[in-house]
């Protein structure tokens, strides 16, 4: 019995529409932000699920030249893609990931003193590498008592090719672990003869000139999202989710909706039955709490959404809007990523690289067009 499946992707009817522009304006907006230090870009997790390929090459013609990924395989694809880009590994490397490191000429970020080990053993002096120190993530990271334990490889001018960390609260300016992680970081920096240096994401660029050092490394706000949550958001939306409707009905007060009767309806109205659900990334945890745009109106999602499906409350709307076949905006400039992720408790992380699973993509302002 023949067994085989078809090599391409089955399609959803949910699409993700991808504004490939966008993606370069606010690239160009953090290069503006970092008042003269060097913009990076972190396009790890095939870009926060965008498409690794189309958003580098973007990013490339838009004037990034140093790129962050999370693993030796990420940083492998971006060097097909992106030959003469810089680029940093933030995990490191494992020693079976060796030889993928040097073919691909990729940068490990050290984050222990066992890589740092490792490392020595496996590089002669003058090898680029960059060290990532703990200033108060707790997650990766050499701690700072660590430092005084690096050999003279590591204080020779250059032997660091880039010192780096990671804000904790970047997204709350407010929040005092900010300043600690500067000073921390700023301490490390110095007892290391000042090389060159990163501290800021995409909300730590925000912070002020102290947190930038000579490299910000964006990521999520390239994307679209908001990196003061409490602040308008200043960057362009990146991503469109649409959906066609599939039907439109009329329903009788005191109907409930979906799978466990979790909402009733209080009146009489109409509910549109749109082709989406969690297997295309909407998240699961919006349902009764999200919204979306139909006709230019919004209009609330209602009832806990299916695997394939999700229910909108049309009621408000025009007599025959929708029609089945229509497509609405289940995300967009009317309802974002940021919007939708409060609704389901999550962030706009976790989202995009959620959504970003879908086979229907499309891209728009591509290079070369």
């Amino acid at each position: 019995m023949d067994s085989t499946f078809p090599a391409e992707p089955l399609l959803r009817a949910a699409t993700l529409d991808v504004d490939l522009g966008a993606v370069a304006a606010n690239y160009r907006w953090f290069v503006r932000a970092a008042e003269g230090a060097i913009c990076a870009a972190c396009v790890k997790a095939d870009a926060y699920g965008l498409g690794l390929t189309p958003v580098a090459s973007t990013l490339w013609q838009a004037g990034c030249r140093e790129f962050f990924v999370a693993s030796v395989g990420e940083g492998a694809a971006l060097r097909a893609v992106l030959p003469q880009a810089v680029i940093y590994v933030l995990n490191g490397y494992l020693p079976p990931e060796l030889p993928t490191l040097r073919a691909a000429h990729l940068v490990p970020v050290l984050n222990d003193p066992s890589q740092v080990a490792t490392f020595e053993a496996d590089f002669p002096p003058g090898a680029p590498a960059a060290l990532q120190i703990d200033s108060g993530m707790t997650r990766l990271g050499l701690d700072i008592g660590d430092l005084s334990a690096l050999g003279a490889r590591w204080r020779q001018p250059g032997a660091i090719a880039l010192l780096l960390s990671h804000l904790a609260c970047a997204e709350d300016p407010a929040h005092p672990l900010n300043r600690q992680q500067l000073d921390r970081f700023a301490g490390a920096w110095q007892a290391l003869g000042r090389p060159r240096a990163s501290l800021a994401n995409s909300s730590g660029a925000l912070l002020g000139p102290d947190w930038r050092f000579d490299l910000i490394r964006p990521g999520a706000g390239l994307y679209g999202l908001n990196p003061q949550p409490h602040s308008p958001n200043p960057l362009r939306p990146v991503v469109r989710l649409t959906a066609p409707v599939l039907q439109v009905r009329d329903i009788r007060e005191d109907t409930s909706v979906g799978y466990g009767a979790s909402y009733r309806m209080t009146a009489p109205g109409r509910i549109a039955t749109v082709a989406c659900g969690y297997a295309d990334g909407y998240p699961r945890a919006a349902s009764n709490h999200a919204a979306a745009v139909v006709d230019g109106q919004r209009v609330p999602l209602i009832g806990r959404l299916s695997m394939d499906l999700l229910m909108l409350d049309v009621s408000a709307l025009p007599a025959g809007t929708p029609q089945p076949g229509d497509t609405v905006e289940l995300l967009g400039a009317g309802y974002d990523v940021d919007a939708l992720a409060a609704a389901a408790g999550t962030i706009g992380y976790e989202l995009l690289t959620h959504l970003g699973r879908l086979s229907r993509r499309r891209y728009h302002d591509a290079p070369g067009r």
